[in-house]
Formats: C-alpha cells, sequence, structure tokens
C-alpha cells in the first residue's frame, strides 16, 4: 500500500524572539494576533500541526512567553483543521489535571489537541517554582508514569495508579476525549535525544520528536526506537525530525541568510543557553544526552534545526526532506526567520515538489504489529 504521506508541524512562536537566537531582523511575533493569522496561514499551506512551546519563566533570549495550553486551544478555536500541540512538564503539571484540560479543549476542537511531553531541561524554572530537579534518568521516568496515567484516564473508565510520581485512588474523567478512527485519544508526543528517552518512545509514546539531525543521527535513533517498542511489544512510535527551514530562490542566498543569522548571534544568550541544557543532560552514562555534541553554531537555533539541512532552493530541500522519508520520518517539526512570508513561501514552492517526489516512490507495507502499553 502507498506509504502515508509525510507531515508538517511547525513551531509555534508564543515565546519572544523568534526560532533563532540572534539579533538579525525576524519578522514574526509572540502575541496572538500574529500567531492567529499564522495558524490560518499554515493550515491553508499544508501544514497539519503546529506546536506551542512553553517557558513558564524569562530566560536565554525568550524574555516573555505565553502558557502553552491556553495559547494552544486559542489556536484550534481559530481554525478548522490545524492539529494543535501543547508542549507540558510532568513535575508541573498532574497528569489527571492535564487530562481534565486536554478532554475540554478535545471537544471544543472536534479531536485536534494533542500533547508534547517534555521531561524538562531547564532547571532554573524548577527550583524558581520550589519544585526538586531530577537527575536525568529520573525525569524520563516520572515522564513515563505521566503518560501511562494519561492515556489510563482517557481510555479507561476508573483509573488505578501507584507509581513512585503519581498516585490516582478510583480515578474517573467524564467526558473522556474524542475516540476517532485517526486516534483513541488525543496523540502523545516526546523529545529527547538519550537513551533514556529513547526507550521511553517505544514503551509509551505516539510520536517522538528529534533535535535536527543528519541521516546518519535520524538512522541511528530510529533504529533505537523501533527496538525498544519491538521489546515492549507494541507498534514503534512515529518519528518527527525538528528542522530550521530557509528556503530561498538560490542556493547562495539561503546560505548567506544562514551565515548572516549565525554572525548576529547573541552570543551571551547561545552560551546561556548551551550551559543549562548541556548540564541538563550531562547526568547520562553514555553521552546521548540532548545538545551534548552540539556546537555554538547549532545552538543559535536552540533544537540544533541547522543540522536537518533544509537550506537552499525549493528543489534541494524537497529532495532532502524525501532522503529522510526514506530512512522512516514521518514528519518534520520546521521553524522560520520571517513566518507568514516564510510558510507560504513554503506551501507554494516547496511542498508541491515534495509530493511529487513521494508519488514516486515505491509503495510499502505498513507495520502490522498491535499497539498497546
Amino acid at each position: 500500500m502507498p506509504a502515508a504521506p509525510l507531515k508538517f508541524a511547525y513551531w509555534v512562536p508564543n515565546v519572544s524572539g523568534g526560532l533563532v537566537t540572534s539579533r538579525i531582523e525576524q519578522r514574526t511575533d509572540w502575541g496572538y494576533d500574529y500567531n492567529r493569522e499564522l495558524a490560518v496561514l499554515a493550515e491553508n499551506n499544508g501544514f497539519d500541526y503546529a506546536l506551542s512551546q512553553v517557558r513558564y519563566m524569562a530566560s536565554y533570549g525568550a524574555e516573555y512567553q505565553h502558557e502553552s495550553t491556553s495559547f494552544s486551544l486559542a489556536l484550534l478555536l481559530a481554525t478548522q483543521r490545524l492539529k494543535v500541540i501543547a508542549a507540558v512538564h510532568p513535575g508541573l503539571w498532574h497528569p489527571g489535571v492535564l487530562a481534565k484540560l486536554g478532554a475540554t479543549a478535545d471537544h471544543l476542537s472536534h479531536g485536534r489537541f494533542a500533547v508534547n511531553v517534555v521531561s524538562g531541561w531547564f532547571k532554573g524554572e524548577f527550583t524558581a517554582l520550589g519544585e526538586p530537579w531530577l537527575e536525568h534518568d529520573e525525569r524520563y521516568r516520572r515522564s513515563e508514569e505521566f503518560i501511562r496515567a494519561l492515556r489510563q484516564i482517557w481510555t479507561e473508565d476508573h483509573t488505578e495508579l501507584a507509581g513512585d510520581f503519581y498516585r490516582l485512588r478510583d480515578f474517573s474523567l467524564k467526558p473522556k476525549p474524542l475516540n476517532t478512527p485517526e486516534r483513541p485519544h488525543p496523540e502523545i508526543f516526546q523529545g529527547g535525544n538519550s537513551t533514556a528517552a529513547r526507550q521511553m518512545a517505544g514503551r509509551v509514546s505516539d510520536w517522538y520528536f528529534s533535535n535536527g539531525k543528519d541521516f546518519d543521527g535520524v538512522v541511528e535513533q530510529i533504529a533505537d526506537v523501533r527496538a525498544s517498542a519491538e521489546q515492549a511489544g507494541r507498534r514503534a512510535p512515529k518519528f518527527g525530525l525538528n528542522g530550521f527551514l530557509i528556503a530561498r530562490d538560490t542556493e547562495a542566498e539561503a546560505r548567506d541568510t544562514l551565515r548572516e543569522i549565525v554572525a548576529q548571534a547573541d552570543s551571551e544568550a547561545v552560551e546561556g543557553f548551551g550551559a543549562a541544557v548541556k548540564q541538563a543532560g550531562r547526568s547520562t552514562a553514555d553521552g546521548k544526552g540532548m545538545w551534548q555534541d552540539s556546537s555554538f553554531e547549532d545552538l543559535v537555533q536552540y533544537n540544533d534545526g541547522f543540522r536537518t539541512g533544509l537550506i537552499g532552493t525549493p528543489e534541494q530541500i524537497a529532495e532532502r526532506i524525501v532522503a529522510y522519508k526514506k530512512l522512516g520520518v514521518d514528519l518534520f517539526l520546521l521553524g522560520f526567520l520571517h513566518y507568514h512570508e516564510e510558510v507560504e513561501y513554503f506551501g507554494k514552492r516547496v511542498l508541491p515538489l515534495v509530493r511529487e517526489l513521494e508519488a514516486q516512490l515505491p509503495d510499502t507495507q505498513e507495520e502490522s504489529v498491535p499497539a498497546h502499553v
């Protein structure tokens, strides 16, 4: 059967400073009016999802930020088809409270709500709020328990959980979120590059988000996540890849834009962010934590988006996107310098080429392993 078409998501710029930590002009805005227009523009230019990011306090070039779940609901109500993924932190959210919010948002949006479970990299946010900062692998253990609780609340009549982090006693949620042919409950995304993140994704998540990676990095991560899923006896999660897209009429223009972004980087903010995130993953035993091998240039786009290499002409970018699809990528999570203009350029100039190339791919058989947790 034909492989499912690639899906595309964009980072919602609900945090000030844009998607690169640079003083270069970014014709984007973190406010709601700009983002409402962007959401409509994105769903009319081929985007399937939007991801509302979250920071709870000012940091590293992000002086202002709107909270992710409320912002996501506002974008859902402003659109017709776009699915919106709200980033949430276990440790700052209780799964039962989030499950209640998610069920309401799912009904209001007719089944378009999703969550991205973020295990946490910013120690200062937790300590400023008086919450304990767990060691790296413990944060992922908590996230796994959070996801198991969330899914059980959304799909079962009575939830019982005696966990290390959460305890639920005969908890019942009504109404539950919508159960549609496309998904039995709101989709659960997670990120992370570490071994703990990959193993957790295989055991419990619907989608695994990777930081920007080249082809070899993607192959390694997909293999690890699929092996974890197979060991757990469930279908592997789908794979999403972060990328900062710079599409221009000529390759020289695109490369010049990248050089200018890096040349005007806010060095103090980039270095502060780099110190924070490398500290967060430093406790991984095998050195596979997020950002552990990121260079200064990589960190200017704070999820290593330049590494994916989506920089050049529409033709070059479309070919690279489809090459990633052949390796197993199901979705691209994209950031842009000037959102309104570049989202429209992507929809008109890049996406049609991607669809043409996808149509030339051989048919593939879907996996038949049943999904369960």
